[in-house]
């Protein structure tokens, strides 16, 4: 058995479920990619594939996972055709591929979903969607991510495995392409496994009220976004917004970019920080 997940930190939550049921055990993949931002017209071709780690590139050019990119570290592709080679070398070997209810996971069902047709019916799904677990302290809670969730409970939540259906295997990469025809930037998850797009600024207005004229530590603004803002998104995709919105014009940057302790923000004006208050100014 091979277990499918969408970010690092499920690895060893699923991993921990293992001792509580030795037929879970098996090995775990984690795709790396964040498919809800970035291009992903012609995915599968080489020039698309080519294309959005360009694009990543010049997201992370100037932050620590930069060589990453360049060295091949983050591979989600070569994970792919190392998958299939293990399916068809052994034709009892089945995959199972775990998705929260978030728009990371969904996005990420789809581009792998959308490589494996030819093994139908030994890929299976358990999808959490709008399932109720129980959390340490003995409430109900709807995970969102799988990390969230206890190891008992992924044990109870192996029941929900199925089939990818042949229907599924038919509809979900056609849904797929055409969201990569439309051409735009950032994949939202609207209930289900439905994604609607947005353009590559959607969360610039939100993320703008957070910013005032004073110089703000970004490591504090991304705090205070991602604790009052529902709908979010990684740093490394905000930090190339701030960037795009230093270049528009749209507010000012000081300090190391590559350390959101050392890298401030704040709105085109006055300090008003460093203003005496014995002195009147003009706020702009």
């Amino acid at each position: 058995m091979i277990h499918i997940v969408f970010e690092e930190a499920n690895i060893e939550a699923l991993r921990k479920s293992f001792e509580l049921d030795a037929s879970l055990f098996g090995e775990i993949i984690s795709i790396q990619d964040e498919f809800a931002v970035g291009p992903i017209t012609d995915i599968f071709s080489k020039e698309g594939a080519e294309n959005r780690r360009q694009w990543w590139r010049e997201i992370l050019k100037d932050g620590h996972y930069h060589a990453e990119v360049e060295d091949g570290h983050v591979d989600d592709e070569k994970e792919v055709a190392e998958l299939k080679s293990k399916l068809k070398e052994n034709p009892q070997e089945v995959v199972w591929i775990w998705a929260a209810q978030n728009k990371h996971d969904v996005c990420g069902y789809y581009w792998l979903m959308s490589q494996l047709k030819d093994y139908q019916g030994r890929v299976f799904i358990l999808y959490l969607n709008n399932l109720p677990f129980i959390n340490e302290k003995g409430n109900i809670f709807y995970p969102t991510s799988l990390f969230q969730i206890q190891p008992k409970e992924f044990v109870k939540a192996k029941k929900l495995a199925r089939p990818i259906t042949l229907s599924e295997f038919e509809i979900d990469p056609d849904e797929w392409a055409k969201l990569g025809r439309e051409n735009k930037g950032v994949r939202l998850l609207e209930g289900g496994k439905k994604l609607v797009q947005k353009e590559y600024d959607y969360y610039d207005n939100v993320l703008m009220t957070f910013i005032t004229k004073n110089w703000t530590k970004v490591s504090k603004l991304f705090q205070q976004y991602y604790t009052k803002v529902k709908e979010t998104t990684g740093d490394v995709y905000l930090l190339w917004r701030l960037k795009q919105l230093v270049e528009d014009g749209k507010i000012e940057m000081q300090g190391n970019m590559q350390n959101m302790k050392e890298f401030e923000v704040r709105m085109p004006g006055v300090d008003v920080s460093q203003v005496p208050e014995s002195k009147e100014v003009a706020i702009l």
